[in-house]
């Protein structure tokens, strides 16, 4: 039973990430656009800012997998380690 829980919980945390990277950007991205023809276009840069943010990210983890290392959260910032 406690490998069904471990599973469980292993699979919330992927579906979670799927969702916010998967769905969530492009989502946030589609909002940008929709507030961009309002006045209200500060909150439209912050949208895409954050987009692009998640996109250099995505970016970051895949180049330093490449070079053998890893991306870490143990700050508040994300950092490269060695593995």
């Amino acid at each position: 039973m406690h490998n069904v829980t471990l599973a469980l919980d292993s699979a919330w945390r992927v579906l979670l990430v799927c969702l916010l990277f998967g769905a969530g950007l492009p989502a946030l991205f589609a909002a940008g656009i929709r507030v961009l023809a309002r006045p209200a276009r500060p909150l439209a840069y912050a949208c895409f800012t954050v987009v692009l943010l998640g996109v250099a990210l995505g970016i970051t983890l895949i180049v330093a997998s490449g070079f053998g290392q890893a991306l870490s959260f143990e700050h508040v910032y994300p950092t490269l380690t060695d593995k």
